[in-house]
C-alpha cells in the first residue's frame, strides 16, 4: 500500500500491557517450596519453636537452681520436677551451708581476685596494643603483629609445665598473681587481634582532625578511640570474664589451698566428699549465676560490638 509524501504510516496498535497479576502468578510458580514453607513458618510457628528451644536450653538451668533449694534426702529420693507436686521441699538450708563453707566462700573470694584483674589486665593492655598496631608507625610493627597473631595458635597445655617451672623460680607459683599473669599472657594474643582489627576501621579523618586540634596520642587513645571501640572492649571484657572465671585447668595447676577459686573448691568438695550435694548444688550454681548477670549486664554492649565487627 503506497502512501502520500509528507504522511506518516500509521502505527501498528501496541499490544495491551500485561496485568500486574499476570505477571505475579508465574514469579509465585517460581517460587520454591522451602521458600514457601519458610515465608509461612517466619511468624508465629517459628517463635514458638524458638521459645522451645529456650526452654530446653535453661532447663539444666533451672533443675540446678531447684536442686539447690532441696534436701540431700529429697535429691537422693526424686528428681528436681518431684518439687512442683511437693513445694514443701524447699529450702534455703543449703545456702546456709554453703556460707558457713570456709573452703567454698574463700574460693568465691579467690575467683573474684583473678577474674577482675585478669579482665581488666587483658582489656588495658590489648586496648594500647591494639591502638598502636592500628595507627602508630614505628619499625618491624607489621612484623610483631603477624607474630602476635601467631600465638593465637599456641594451645595453653604446651606452656602449663614450662611457665610453672619459671613461677616456681621466681616465687609466684600458687600464688593468685601466678593464675593472673598467666590468664593476662594467653588472653593478650586474642584481645590485640580483635581490638587492632577494630579500631583500624575508625576514620583516618576522625584522628587527624584530633591532631589538629593539638591532641596527642594518650588524648587521641582516651577521647576518640575508646568511645569508639566501646562496643569491641565490652565484648572482649566479657569473653575474658566468662574464660577466667569457668576456667579449671590453670587454677587447677597455678593455684594451692589458699588461692584456688570456686571451680578447683568444688571440684574438691565431690573427690573429697562424694555425697555432700547440699554445698555442691548452691556451690555451683552460685558459681554459674554470676557470668550470667554479667553477661546480661553488658547484653547490649556485647551485640553492638558483633553487629559493628560483622558489618566492618
Amino acid at each position: 500500500m503506497t502512501t502520500v509524501a509528507g504522511t506518516a504510516e500509521p502505527a501498528e496498535p501496541a499490544e495491551p500491557a500485561e496485568p500486574a497479576e499476570a505477571r505475579a502468578v508465574p514469579a509465585a510458580a517460581r517460587q520454591s517450596l522451602a521458600s514457601r514453607v519458610v515465608a509461612r513458618t517466619g511468624g508465629g510457628v517459628l517463635r514458638v519453636l524458638l521459645v522451645l528451644v529456650a526452654l530446653f536450653w535453661l532447663m539444666p538451668t533451672v533443675g540446678l537452681l531447684i536442686s539447690s533449694f532441696r534436701g540431700p534426702v529429697d535429691i537422693a529420693d526424686s528428681g528436681w520436677w518431684k518439687v512442683f507436686t511437693a513445694p514443701s521441699q524447699l529450702t534455703v538450708t543449703n545456702y546456709r551451708e554453703l556460707l558457713g563453707n570456709d573452703a567454698v566462700t574463700s574460693s568465691l573470694v579467690n575467683t573474684a581476685l583473678i577474674t577482675v584483674p585478669a579482665t581488666v589486665l587483658v582489656v588495658v593492655i590489648g586496648a594500647l596494643a591494639g591502638y598502636a598496631f592500628a595507627w602508630m608507625e614505628f619499625p618491624g610493627r607489621d612484623w610483631l603483629f603477624l607474630l602476635v597473631v601467631g600465638l593465637l595458635v599456641v594451645p595453653v597445655q604446651i606452656a602449663l609445665i614450662p611457665v610453672a617451672k619459671l613461677f616456681g623460680e621466681i616465687g609466684i607459683f600458687g600464688d593468685i598473681i601466678g593464675v593472673v599473669l598467666f590468664h593476662v599472657g594467653f588472653g593478650l594474643p586474642f584481645a590485640v587481634f580483635l581490638l587492632r582489627n577494630f579500631f583500624a576501621e575508625i576514620p583516618r579523618e576522625l584522628l587527624e582532625a584530633a591532631r589538629l586540634d593539638g591532641a596527642g596520642e594518650l588524648r587521641l587513645f582516651a577521647r576518640v578511640i575508646m568511645p569508639l571501640g566501646g562496643p569491641a572492649i565490652a565484648s572482649l571484657g566479657i569473653f575474658q570474664f566468662l574464660w577466667v572465671w569457668n576456667d579449671m585447668l590453670v587454677a587447677l595447676i597455678f593455684s594451692n589451698t589458699g588461692s584456688q577459686p570456686v571451680t578447683v573448691a568444688l571440684q574438691q568438695q565431690v573427690r573429697q566428699f562424694g555425697n555432700n550435694i547440699d554445698v555442691l548444688a548452691p556451690g555451683a550454681f552460685v558459681s554459674m549465676v554470676v557470668p550470667l548477670v554479667v553477661f546480661f549486664a553488658f547484653q547490649r554492649q556485647f551485640v553492638s560490638g558483633v553487629m559493628a565487627g560483622a558489618v566492618k
